[in-house]
């Protein structure tokens, strides 16, 4: 596996060929990858969630056509296609059912109208559980059996992967890890969605970083932020980050907070699953480690769930994510190589 995932030639690419699509919120990121989870050919298109998930599906078809027109690849090397959508959903069904953040897309049947478009068989999957087997095929999780993954942007999400199988769930919601219960009492808070009290995602998201410092300053808290806001910036994570990163005592002390929460959540799955790794990724990772305060946040999150985990689980690796933006679609692209893979070995 390369350190980084800059496209190869088609020549180069090992065969089959399969395609990841990740759709998000505001971009659907769709991608040509090859047998060994290196990138070939990539581009994305806006979601325009309003006009719709069946416009949605043209557009991707069409897309897909310009990316392997673009790697000179036909349609013949492609062995299937990966989707990664936001829930909720059905899997089984190939339902998108009804994502808080896209009212447009309610009860269509996704899956198998990209296959009828395509003529190729389709795997679906949480966009979650896409990012993480990604991570799991070729990114920081690479060495090990199983893994699980947790994703911080707007809310929490993850993934868990255990000897190469996703862990879908009975009804399409494993492993949604923002709304493990982490604090119990009456006024625990609220997660960005308005339900969810006491979950993970009222507590590690960006939307809860960003509401805590808010209350925090609204309180009486000294910041460097302040004089950023009254500028008119609007208050967020990165916000915190940079400002931690420049020593800003206030942010830092939010961010490892962060780390405390996540910590709590992290055990809770760990002495579910037992995974060889558990990898943090998503939009918000105060800079990861290539800042100073990304590193002290994995710092915090590595000693709070070593202090709170128990027995031989304590030593589990915790690690940053590496595939970046690029993990749903090549993750994607990776479920439906694998069910590619069994159904052959079932003939």
């Amino acid at each position: 596996m390369p350190d980084t995932c800059e496209p190869i030639s088609a020549d180069h690419a090992r065969r089959p060929l399969f395609v990841g699509v990740d759709v998000g919120g505001t971009s659907i990121k769709i991608g040509l990858v090859d047998d060994d989870g290196r990138p070939v050919s990539h581009s994305q298109i806006a979601t325009e969630e309003e006009r719709g998930a069946g416009d949605a599906v043209r557009r991707i078809h069409a897309k897909i056509d310009t990316v392997l027109r673009t790697a000179a690849v036909t349609w013949d090397e492609v062995a299937s296609i990966g989707l990664g959508t936001p829930g909720s959903m059905d899997i089984r069904k190939g339902l998108i059912l009804e994502p808080p953040n896209m009212p447009h897309w309610r009860n269509y049947p996704i899956r198998d109208r990209l296959a009828q478009l395509c003529a190729k068989p389709v795997s679906f999957a949480n966009d979650a559980n896409a990012a993480a087997f990604g991570e799991y095929w070729i990114g920081s999780g690479r060495d090990f059996d199983s893994m699980v993954m947790v994703t911080l942007g707007t809310g929490v999400g993850g993934g868990s992967i255990l000897d190469g199988v996703s862990l879908d769930g009975q009804h399409s919601f494993g492993s949604e890890l923002g709304h493990v219960m982490i604090d119990q009492r009456e006024d625990a808070r609220l997660c960005v969605w308005g339900g969810g009290r006491g979950q993970l995602e009222a507590y590690a998201s960006a939307s809860a970083v960003t509401a805590r410092a808010q209350e925090a300053l609204d309180a009486g808290g000294e910041s460097s932020v302040t004089a950023r806001i009254e500028a008119g910036e609007p208050l967020s994570p990165l916000m915190l980050a940079e400002e931690a990163d420049k020593g800003d005592a206030f942010s830092e002390t939010i961010i490892l907070e962060t780390a405390h929460h996540l910590s709590v959540g992290i055990v809770n799955v760990v002495h579910t699953v037992d995974p060889g790794i558990v990898i943090v990724g998503g939009a918000m990772n105060f800079g990861g480690n290539s800042w100073a305060i990304g590193r002290k946040f994995m710092a915090r999150l590595r000693e709070e769930f070593q202090r709170l985990a128990f027995g031989v689980v304590q030593q589990t690796p915790i690690e940053f994510a590496s595939l970046g933006s690029q993990a749903g679609y090549i993750g994607a692209a990776g479920i439906a190589r694998a069910a590619y893979k069994k159904a052959a070995s079932a003939m």
